[in-house]
């Protein structure tokens, strides 16, 4: 299969020279692009051997910017399911989690599977091309294959990470007791899903990394023997919530003496192996550790705004070389699945500042955060083979439309466009080469029935919890 985009309004590389190609175009054959230029230049490029370079469909992209796909560092799928409990009246994480457990420990296989499925395609008309989620609760039957199996059939490129609650409420953790499982068996499944599911190949749809939830709801065994099982299978990465809140703070001190990265990496947790959510508050010293050793951070700002975390110091991870992605996070803790609304918000969150900072508006430019939202996340996930448009580079990338009533008069810059101005909805996405969205629509995907679907599920599963 070849496909080949042209007339774009502007084509964005984010390659080593970071080109804008005004009526730019690209051609795809399989999975990989084979040329990107401007129209006449790749042109020429099929004219020079049309009888093997002839694209078998053509795409007129005239109105819009081409980049590539956006990258999804953090998620939570199944919590669309509970979208506005605990958002709606203000609730501080610690708080937000006590009230919404007892309501997730009611999930089973079907609510995994139907939540992955409906959020992957929200997420899929933002923009987001490759996402990676943190599933760590496992009730009533419930397996990472149920999400892995979703994002199967909606064609995306998925990073699912097998989380884990090992630390009830009884050994001082957080999580209710019924929700967690044996360390032994979380790390037998951990091994299981590597063996399984992960495909460590250039251009893989598929790589799996272990991700013991957060410092306060494991030991500090599993979640060192989850780093050296990750290190002993290649491509596996390590990923867990940290330095969130200040309460995580005051947690980590009086539990195990340390603040959270220290601790972390007392527990071999830190590399360019591994990246964590939030980190929304790092001391001078962690962020300058966290540079040295390559760790990654995932930058969540509807997140942290929403459950009053704080604002992460995303302007000096990023000067300090810190490798920073963006991450929409749980959808009960976001309420929204847009990944290029997310690089508008953490743009002017940057600009805004945080405490001890001046608000500066030269803080953070759109073309920064776009970068942090694709260059960024495809680092995090360690992945070179995404978030560029060049030949050899897999094929992924999305088109949004700018000639509509939401950027007139914003011509003289349509990629600064797409960030300062409201975010708008993917109208074409390529994934590995295929086309998954095209004049704004998911193909092959019947979006009203799986909404009702997904409806159902969540109101069973409300009713069970008692808050129907």
């Amino acid at each position: 299969m070849s496909l080949l985009i042209r007339n774009a309004e502007v084509v964005v590389t984010m390659d080593d020279q970071r080109r804008e190609l005004r009526g730019g175009a690209i051609l795809v054959r399989g999975n990989l692009i084979e040329a990107v230029g401007t129209d006449a230049e790749v042109a020429a490029w099929i004219a020079a051997d049309p009888a093997s370079r002839t694209p078998a469909q053509t795409v007129d992209a005239r109105g819009c910017v081409v980049m590539p796909g956006l990258v999804n560092g953090h998620h939570h799928l199944f919590q669309t399911l509970t979208r506005t409990i605990g958002t709606s009246g203000g609730l501080v994480l610690f708080d937000w989690l006590k009230l919404l457990f007892p309501i997730w420990s009611q999930v089973d296989a079907e609510a995994i599977h139907v939540s992955a499925k409906l959020a992957l395609c929200e997420l899929m008309l933002s923009g987001a091309t490759t996402v990676a989620d943190h599933l760590y609760l496992f009730p009533n039957g419930a397996r990472l294959d149920d999400e892995i199996a979703a994002a199967a059939e909606v064609g995306v490129r998925f990073h699912p990470t097998r989380g884990s609650l090992s630390m009830g409420e009884s050994a001082g953790g957080l999580p209710p007791d019924k929700l967690v499982e044996r360390e032994a068996d979380i790390l037998a499944d951990s091994l299981r899903v590597i063996e399984q599911h992960h495909d460590a190949s250039y251009g893989s749809m598929l790589r799996i990394s272990l991700a013991p939830c957060s410092p306060f709801s494991v030991s500090g065994t599993l979640m060192r023997e989850s780093a050296r099982m990750a290190r002993a299978h290649a491509g596996v990465r390590l990923h867990t919530h940290l330095a969130e809140t200040l309460d995580e703070d005051r947690y980590c001190l009086e539990k195990f003496g340390k603040r959270p990265l220290d601790y972390a990496a007392s527990l071999e947790w830190t590399g360019n192996d591994v990246w964590f959510a939030h980190m929304v508050h790092p001391s001078r010293e962690d962020i300058h550790l966290m540079a040295h050793t390559g760790s990654g951070v995932c930058h969540c700002p509807s997140s942290n705004m929403i459950l009053a975390s704080g604002i992460a110091p995303v302007r000096d991870l990023i000067d300090q070389g810190v490798p920073v992605g963006l991450g929409v996070d749980g959808s009960a803790s976001n309420d929204g699945n847009h990944m290029l609304g997310e690089v508008r918000q953490a743009m002017l969150l940057q600009r805004v500042g945080w405490p001890g900072f001046e608000s500066r508006a030269d803080r953070m430019s759109a073309r920064e955060a776009l970068e942090v939202g694709i260059l960024g996340g495809a680092k995090i996930l360690g992945r070179d083979d995404i978030g560029s448009l060049a030949p050899g580079k897999v094929a992924d990338f999305v088109a949004f439309r700018v000639d509509g009533i939401e950027h007139a008069g914003a011509q003289s810059d349509p990629v600064a466009a797409l960030v300062t101005c409201t975010p708008g909805r993917a109208w074409l996405s390529v994934i590995n080469g295929k086309v998954v969205v095209e004049n704004g629509q998911l193909k092959h995907i019947d979006l009203h029935a799986l909404v009702r679907k997904h409806n159902d599920v969540s109101r069973r599963l409300l009713q069970r919890a008692g808050h129907a």
